[in-house]
C-alpha cells in the first residue's frame, strides 16, 4: 500500500468513526430526552429522520471509501455496490430534504402574527410527517435507475467508457446526455436548496426586525437571554450554513469529475470526502446547541453523584 492510500484510507476512517459516533450519539439523546419525559418539539421528528438520512451515507459511502483506500479487494460485490450507491444517493437526498424541511418549517413557526404565513402556524405541524414521508418517496424513486450506471468491475468487453470513482465504476455514454441527466437527478436538490435559502434569508430577516424592536428591552436587562425560538432558529440558521458550504464544495468536485475524461486519484477522494463531510458533521452541531441536552447531562450527573454520597453513607 502506498503511503497517500494509506493517508487518505486513515482521514477517510476518522471522518467515518466521527460520523457514526455524532449520529449514534444524537440518537441515543433522543432516546434519553424521550424517556425521562421531557416533551418533544416539533422539529424533533425531522431531525430524527436527519439522523437516519446521516447514518445511510456515512454507512454506504464512507464505509465502502474508507475500504478501498485501505487497499480491500473482496468487498463489495457488483450487486451490493449498486445498493450501497444507491442507499447513498436516497440518504444524501433525504439530508437536503430534511435540512429544506427544517429551515421552512423554522421559518413558519418564528413568522409575526400579521403575517401571510400566521395561518401556517397551526398547519405545518400537522403536515410534517406527510412531508418526511414524501420526501424519503421522492428521493428513493428519482435515484431508481441509478445504479444501472454504476459497476463494480471495471468491463473490458464493452465499448462504454468507465469511469474510476475508488470502489465502484461509473458508465460514461455521451457528455451531452450525461449532463442532462444529471441536471434531471439535481432539480430536487436544486429546488430543495433554493428554498433552503429562501427560508434562511426570511429567518435573518424576521430575527433582524425583531432584535430592532426589543432592543431597548436588552439595553435594561443585566442579563439578557434569547428566546427558545430565537435559539432554534439560529441552530437552524447554523446547519444551513453549514450544509450549503460543504453541498456547494461537493457539487463543484462533482461538476469537475463529470467534465474530466480522466477522473484524477486526488479529485476523486476529495469528491468522496466532501459528501460525507455534512453528515459527519451535523451531529455535532446539533448537540452542542441543544440546551435539554446539557440540562439532562446536567441532571444524570448530579443524580448519580447523590446516589454515589447515598451509598458511601
Amino acid at each position: 500500500m502506498s503511503p497517500r492510500n494509506l493517508a487518505i484510507g486513515m482521514v477517510f476512517l476518522s471522518q467515518t468513526v466521527a460520523g457514526i459516533f455524532g449520529n449514534f450519539s444524537l440518537f441515543y439523546h433522543y432516546l434519553f430526552i424521550y424517556f425521562t419525559g421531557y416533551r418533544l418539539r416539533n422539529t424533533d421528528l425531522v431531525l430524527q429522520h436527519l439522523i437516519v438520512a446521516n447514518s445511510l451515507v456515512v454507512f454506504s459511502k464512507g464505509v465502502p471509501q474508507t475500504m478501498a483506500a485501505l487497499g480491500w479487494k473482496q468487498f463489495p460485490s457488483d450487486f451490493e455496490c449498486k445498493l450501497l450507491f444507491y442507499l447513498h444517493r436516497v440518504g444524501r437526498g433525504v439530508c437536503i430534504g430534511s435540512t429544506c424541511l427544517l429551515s421552512i418549517f423554522q421559518a413558519i413557526i418564528i413568522s409575526p402574527r400579521n403575517s401571510r404565513w400566521a395561518e401556517l402556524k397551526v398547519k405545518a405541524p400537522r403536515c410534517i410527517s406527510l412531508s418526511i414521508f414524501l420526501c424519503w418517496l421522492l428521493f428513493m424513486l428519482v435515484n431508481i435507475i441509478i445504479p444501472v450506471y454504476v459497476n463494480r468491475n471495471w468491463t473490458n468487453y464493452t465499448t462504454e467508457k468507465q469511469k474510476d470513482f475508488g470502489y465502484y465504476f461509473a458508465k460514461v455514454d455521451d457528455k451531452i446526455a450525461d449532463s442532462l441527466f444529471a441536471a434531471l437527478l439535481s432539480f430536487p436538490d436544486a429546488l430543495c436548496l433554493g428554498l433552503m435559502l429562501w427560508a434562511s434569508g426570511s429567518m435573518v430577516s424576521i430575527l433582524y426586525r425583531h432584535k430592532q424592536r426589543v432592543q431597548h428591552i436588552h439595553r435594561t436587562s443585566l442579563s439578557p437571554r434569547s428566546s427558545p425560538e430565537s435559539r432554534a432558529t439560529q441552530t437552524i440558521l447554523l446547519l444551513v450554513s453549514t450544509f450549503v458550504s460543504f453541498y456547494t464544495l461537493s457539487c463543484i468536485l462533482l461538476v469537475c469529475l463529470v467534465l474530466f475524461d480522466t477522473a484524477s486519484w486526488f479529485l476523486v477522494n476529495m469528491a468522496a470526502l466532501s459528501t460525507v463531510c455534512y453528515p459527519s458533521v451535523s451531529p455535532f452541531i446539533l448537540m452542542s446547541r441543544d440546551s435539554r441536552i446539557s440540562r439532562l447531562s446536567f441532571v444524570w450527573v448530579r443524580n448519580t453523584k447523590s446516589r454515589t454520597i447515598i451509598s458511601n453513607t
